[in-house]
């Protein structure tokens, strides 16, 4: 079981439980999506976030955070005002 954990500086905070760090991608992709979509922003800003700060950690999640779970390891990734932290749940 993996946790993640994410903040985006003043607008939201979440978490996700689960057994898969795919899994864990797609769900942070989803949510923080949605959070981008629904915070007010122009399409253009949108797309600049998700392009900049999503799209860089969730790979890096799947590739370095996915290598570090599966040794046991924490890991997290900021970029600009976004913050994501993975550990195992044990």
């Amino acid at each position: 079981m993996i946790k993640l954990s994410w903040a985006l500086v003043a607008e939201h905070v979440d978490e996700w439980t689960g057994d898969d760090t795919a899994q864990g991608a797609a769900v942070l992709e989803a949510r923080v999506g949605s959070a981008i979509e629904s915070s007010g922003m122009n399409p253009g800003s949108a797309q600049h976030w998700r392009t900049d700060f999503l799209a860089p950690v969730v790979e890096s999640l799947r590739t370095e955070g996915a290598a570090a779970l599966a040794q046991g390891e924490s890991w997290s990734k900021a970029a600009g005002p976004f913050m994501v932290c993975a550990s195992p749940v044990t």
